[in-house]
């Protein structure tokens, strides 16, 4: 039989790439593309032995050329452009070179040009971006320097929403937490940043947007999250509102998490936290980065050396500062006078550091929350 299409080279694409997915029986196939048997075993074992040039009408040219692929590489190639669909050449030739170094790999260019070859590769949509702000990045010089964390855009499971909550290491990349919870509340949350510090120790900063539990309307943004990091020694980092590309490193993350794990999404919340589990695997132990030098996350990232305990020691301050415990109702006496601050720190000890008679810039651990200036009797915030 002949094949459907006058465009017969195209046809014959298709169908090598589909036989190799293993997708369909080869009878199926075979009748999905309107041949024979014989006519797709023809075909198939042609493409064994030559290649992509099996697909190419007969002709009087030299079958070989010295400089082309070899048929081997390029099967290798598209078996794992199926296994990792999303990725490009150059990624894949990263993969390749951390996992079969054996071999003697194309350029980054031939292996674009082969996949396109074979329609497996999908034009760009270009689109203007903004230059991302790499401030603090520049002192992100070793693991668990600044951990960033958000929530990746609410999208439904079934019928409830799910918010994942994603956790990484600046320096790495290595994604410590991908977890899909109900809501952004605070004792989920908790639990997540839990098990992080659990397994890989405490990081000296986190850095967040504005949005809650991360941050409040309050003194010092606080919220009962960051609060509890500060306790831990880890202080909270906050980008300006409306400006995600602080975080770029971060929100890059977020594109590759949707496209894998969200286009479209699971049914319910065991399968999509399977998804999210997966998609965590591949991106810290299979996933070349370019900006690692084409080295995986996990080659990179090591545990931090500060453990994680359940009790925390009480917060100290320097001892030339002056001490006040927060009361019941977020108020602290000083010279005589009651202000408010801020009922979450109930409890807690604030620090005062004197700068000059009547006025103290106010701490919460290494925080900076205001001055304090008793001849106005208020607290500036900063």
């Amino acid at each position: 039989m002949n094949w459907q299409s006058t465009q017969a080279e195209t046809e014959k694409l298709k169908f090598i790439g589909d036989w190799l997915k293993a997708e369909f029986d080869f009878t199926d196939l075979c009748t999905r593309y309107g041949i024979s048997r014989k006519t797709g075993y023809k075909l198939i074992n042609r493409y064994k032995e030559e290649g992509e040039l099996a697909i190419r009408p007969r002709s009087h040219a030299r079958h070989h050329h010295p400089n082309a692929t070899p048929h081997k590489k390029q099967k290798r190639l598209i078996e794992l452009k199926y296994r990792y669909p999303k990725w490009g050449p150059e990624k894949l030739r990263d993969w390749l070179l951390l996992n079969e170094a054996h071999e003697d790999w194309p350029a980054v260019s031939t292996i674009g040009d082969i996949l396109k070859k074979h329609g497996l590769v999908k034009p760009k949509k270009y689109r203007k971006r903004v230059v991302a702000h790499t401030e603090p990045f520049s002192e992100c010089d070793a693991p668990n320097r600044i951990w960033s964390a958000d929530f990746k855009g609410q999208f439904r499971v079934g019928k409830p929403y799910c918010y994942p909550l994603t956790i990484t290491d600046n320096f790495s990349r290595f994604l410590l937490v991908c977890k899909g919870l109900v809501g952004p509340r605070t004792k989920e949350t908790m639990d997540g940043f839990k098990q992080a510090f659990i397994e890989y120790g405490l990081p000296d900063f986190i850095r967040t947007d504005n949005g809650q539990p991360f941050a409040g309307l309050g003194i010092g943004a606080l919220t009962s999250l960051s609060i509890w990091w500060l306790k831990l020694g880890i202080m909270p980092e906050r980008i300006e509102r409306g400006h995600p590309e602080q975080n770029g490193r971060h929100e890059r993350m977020h594109r590759t998490l949707k496209e894998a794990v969200a286009s479209p999404p699971k049914t319910n919340f065991a399968e999509q936290q399977n998804s999210f589990d997966i998609f965590r695997n591949e991106y810290n132990h299979e996933r070349p980065h370019q900006a690692l030098n084409g080295k995986r996350p996990a080659d990179v990232y090591q545990a931090s050396h500060k453990t994680y305990f359940d009790n925390m020691p009480e917060v100290t301050y320097p001892a030339h500062f002056e001490i006040r415990k927060v009361k019941t109702n977020g108020q602290i006496k000083w010279f005589n006078k009651r202000y408010f601050v801020s009922e979450l720190l109930h409890g807690e000890p604030l620090g005062l550091e004197m700068i000059d008679d009547g006025r103290a810039t106010l701490y919460f651990s290494k925080l900076k929350l205001g001055l304090i200036d008793a001849r106005e009797n208020k607290i500036n915030r900063l």
